[in-house]
């Protein structure tokens, strides 16, 4: 029960450390740019460690803190990154758990 709250922390703050980033980058209102890489890779890095380190808890907690950041951006930002992330942890758990 006590890993949860942990959990639940640490995505909370990556969302709150997200919006703050993400309003100290982008101070014009929402401009589709494109994808930011450097987002995407903390959220495939996030989403992979959240999704897919079933046996150690810091990594989940680490995982969950990163793609709270990408996810807790200004609306409209990070949606794609959030989305090129779930689906790479997705293909990472399909491959470690078919073979």
């Amino acid at each position: 029960m006590f890993e949860f709250l942990i959990y639940l922390l640490t995505f909370i703050i990556g969302s709150i450390l997200g919006l703050l980033y993400s309003y100290k980058q982008h101070g014009e209102p929402f401009v589709v740019k494109g994808l930011n890489v450097v987002m995407c890779v903390v959220s495939v890095i996030g989403w992979v460690l959240a999704i897919n380190c079933q046996f150690s808890q810091s990594l989940i907690a680490i995982g969950l803190l990163l793609a709270g950041f990408v996810m807790g951006e200004r609306p409209g930002y990070g949606r794609m990154e959030t989305l090129v992330g779930i689906v790479a942890a997705v293909i990472v758990y399909l491959i470690m758990h078919l073979i």
